[in-house]
Protein backbone atom coordinates (compact mmCIF):
# COMPACT_ATOMS: atom_id res chain seq x y z
CA UNK A 1 0.00 0.00 0.00
CA UNK A 2 1.41 3.81 -1.53
CA UNK A 3 2.05 6.36 2.02
CA UNK A 4 -0.79 8.15 0.23
CA UNK A 5 -3.37 5.32 0.28
CA UNK A 6 -2.40 4.38 3.74
CA UNK A 7 -2.35 8.30 4.82
CA UNK A 8 -5.88 8.58 3.64
CA UNK A 9 -7.30 5.62 5.24
CA UNK A 10 -5.35 7.21 8.58
CA UNK A 11 -7.29 10.20 8.03
CA UNK A 12 -11.05 8.76 7.28
CA UNK A 13 -10.34 6.68 10.35
CA UNK A 14 -9.19 9.68 12.61
CA UNK A 15 -12.38 11.29 11.08
CA UNK A 16 -14.70 9.00 11.60
CA UNK A 17 -12.72 9.00 15.57
CA UNK A 18 -14.01 12.36 16.08
CA UNK A 19 -18.03 11.52 14.89
CA UNK A 20 -18.11 8.53 17.46
CA UNK A 21 -16.83 10.42 20.24
CA UNK A 22 -18.91 13.29 19.95
CA UNK A 23 -22.29 10.48 19.71
CA UNK A 24 -20.71 9.03 22.70
CA UNK A 25 -20.25 12.41 24.27
CA UNK A 26 -24.34 12.54 23.55
CA UNK A 27 -24.92 8.99 25.11
CA UNK A 28 -22.79 9.99 28.18
CA UNK A 29 -25.02 13.00 28.70
CA UNK A 30 -27.97 11.41 27.99
CA UNK A 31 -27.30 9.17 31.18
CA UNK A 32 -26.18 12.38 33.27
CA UNK A 33 -21.85 11.69 32.81
CA UNK A 34 -21.38 14.74 32.16
CA UNK A 35 -17.62 14.58 32.96
CA UNK A 36 -17.42 12.07 30.54
CA UNK A 37 -19.49 13.71 28.19
CA UNK A 38 -17.03 16.55 28.52
CA UNK A 39 -13.77 14.36 27.83
CA UNK A 40 -16.01 12.72 24.23
CA UNK A 41 -16.36 16.03 23.25
CA UNK A 42 -12.88 16.93 23.83
CA UNK A 43 -11.76 13.51 21.91
CA UNK A 44 -14.14 14.98 19.28
CA UNK A 45 -12.19 17.85 18.16
CA UNK A 46 -9.08 16.01 18.94
CA UNK A 47 -9.42 13.35 16.27
CA UNK A 48 -11.17 15.74 13.94
CA UNK A 49 -7.35 18.11 14.30
CA UNK A 50 -5.82 15.31 14.02
CA UNK A 51 -7.22 14.18 10.79
CA UNK A 52 -6.72 18.08 9.53
CA UNK A 53 -3.06 17.84 10.15
CA UNK A 54 -2.51 14.08 9.18
CA UNK A 55 -4.08 15.56 5.35
CA UNK A 56 -1.08 17.70 6.01
CA UNK A 57 1.46 15.13 6.66
CA UNK A 58 1.90 16.34 10.21
CA UNK A 59 1.77 13.73 12.95
CA UNK A 60 1.99 14.15 16.65
CA UNK A 61 1.84 11.79 19.47
CA UNK A 62 0.98 14.47 22.44
CA UNK A 63 -2.11 16.35 23.02
CA UNK A 64 0.43 19.72 22.90
CA UNK A 65 1.32 18.97 19.61
CA UNK A 66 -1.63 18.58 18.47
CA UNK A 67 -2.75 21.98 20.00
CA UNK A 68 0.75 24.00 18.87
CA UNK A 69 -0.18 22.74 15.67
CA UNK A 70 -3.31 23.25 15.29
CA UNK A 71 -2.95 27.21 16.08
CA UNK A 72 0.09 27.38 13.61
CA UNK A 73 -1.60 25.63 11.04
CA UNK A 74 -5.54 26.77 11.14
CA UNK A 75 -5.62 29.76 13.34
CA UNK A 76 -2.82 31.73 12.98
CA UNK A 77 -2.93 31.05 9.23
CA UNK A 78 -6.44 32.13 9.49
CA UNK A 79 -7.82 29.12 7.56
CA UNK A 80 -10.20 29.31 11.02
CA UNK A 81 -11.30 31.96 12.75
CA UNK A 82 -9.64 32.70 16.69
CA UNK A 83 -12.94 31.44 18.38
CA UNK A 84 -12.08 27.98 17.02
CA UNK A 85 -8.41 28.35 18.77
CA UNK A 86 -10.15 29.72 21.91
CA UNK A 87 -13.05 26.90 21.81
CA UNK A 88 -10.18 24.01 21.41
CA UNK A 89 -8.30 25.59 24.06
CA UNK A 90 -11.28 25.66 26.69
CA UNK A 91 -12.53 21.93 25.68
CA UNK A 92 -8.86 20.43 26.15
CA UNK A 93 -9.02 22.38 29.33
CA UNK A 94 -12.33 21.22 30.58
CA UNK A 95 -11.01 17.86 29.72
CA UNK A 96 -7.96 18.15 31.73
CA UNK A 97 -9.69 19.45 34.78
CA UNK A 98 -12.56 16.76 34.53
CA UNK A 99 -10.17 14.14 33.89
CA UNK A 100 -7.43 15.00 36.30
CA UNK A 101 -9.01 17.10 39.39
CA UNK A 102 -11.13 15.35 42.30
CA UNK A 103 -14.58 16.86 42.74
CA UNK A 104 -15.18 18.52 39.22
CA UNK A 105 -18.93 19.21 38.09
CA UNK A 106 -19.94 20.37 34.86
CA UNK A 107 -23.06 22.23 34.42
CA UNK A 108 -25.31 20.30 32.23
CA UNK A 109 -26.62 23.35 30.20
CA UNK A 110 -22.58 23.76 29.71
CA UNK A 111 -21.63 20.51 28.13
CA UNK A 112 -24.92 21.02 25.72
CA UNK A 113 -23.40 23.81 24.60
CA UNK A 114 -19.58 22.77 24.10
CA UNK A 115 -21.40 19.92 22.48
CA UNK A 116 -23.37 21.85 20.17
CA UNK A 117 -20.29 24.32 19.38
CA UNK A 118 -18.70 20.73 18.44
CA UNK A 119 -20.60 19.91 15.56
CA UNK A 120 -20.02 23.17 14.15
CA UNK A 121 -16.50 23.01 14.85
CA UNK A 122 -16.54 19.78 12.90
CA UNK A 123 -18.41 20.74 9.98
CA UNK A 124 -16.05 23.65 10.00
CA UNK A 125 -12.77 22.05 9.65
CA UNK A 126 -14.32 18.99 7.31
CA UNK A 127 -13.84 21.77 4.42
CA UNK A 128 -10.23 22.37 5.64
CA UNK A 129 -9.65 18.32 5.13
CA UNK A 130 -10.71 18.58 1.58
CA UNK A 131 -8.81 21.68 0.93
CA UNK A 132 -5.69 20.32 2.10
CA UNK A 133 -5.98 17.18 0.31
CA UNK A 134 -6.70 19.47 -3.04
CA UNK A 135 -3.56 21.44 -2.88
CA UNK A 136 -1.60 18.22 -2.42
CA UNK A 137 -3.06 16.75 -5.53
Amino acid sequence: MSAEKNRGEVVRYWRSKAEESLSSAKRELDAGALTFAMNRTYYATFYAVSAALLEGHARFKKHAGVRAAFHREFIRSKLLDVRWGKFYDQLFQDRQEGDYLALIEFDRIYVEDQMARCHQFLAHLRPMVSSLREKRL
